[in-house]
């Protein structure tokens, strides 16, 4: 994305068509967060524990709730969560 991310996320989604999915990019992801501009996320919780690497989420200046709406588990172990943000009140 080149511009302002505010501006063209919100044009993308004012488009008729399905919903928008960005796959990995933490910081993009972060950015749009940060902007409100998520309604959902869903992340894939694999069965394995790291001794270190890099947080999912970085620069968010605040705890932000969501509300589990879907969970499904694989035969691999791996578990896709689903979540809805909720507004901060």
């Amino acid at each position: 994305m080149k511009g302002n991310i505010e501006e063209e996320v919100n044009a993308i989604k004012n488009q008729q068509g399905k919903d928008i999915w960005l796959y990995g990019g933490a910081t993009l992801t972060s950015s749009l967060i940060n902007l409100g501009l998520v309604d959902e996320m869903a992340l894939a919780v694999h069965p394995v524990l790291l001794g270190a690497g890099k947080p999912l989420f970085q620069h968010l200046p605040q705890r932000i709730k969501l509300k589990l709406i879907s969970s499904k588990e694989y035969p691999s172990g791996l578990v896709m969560l689903s979540y809805q943000f909720l507004k901060n009140t």
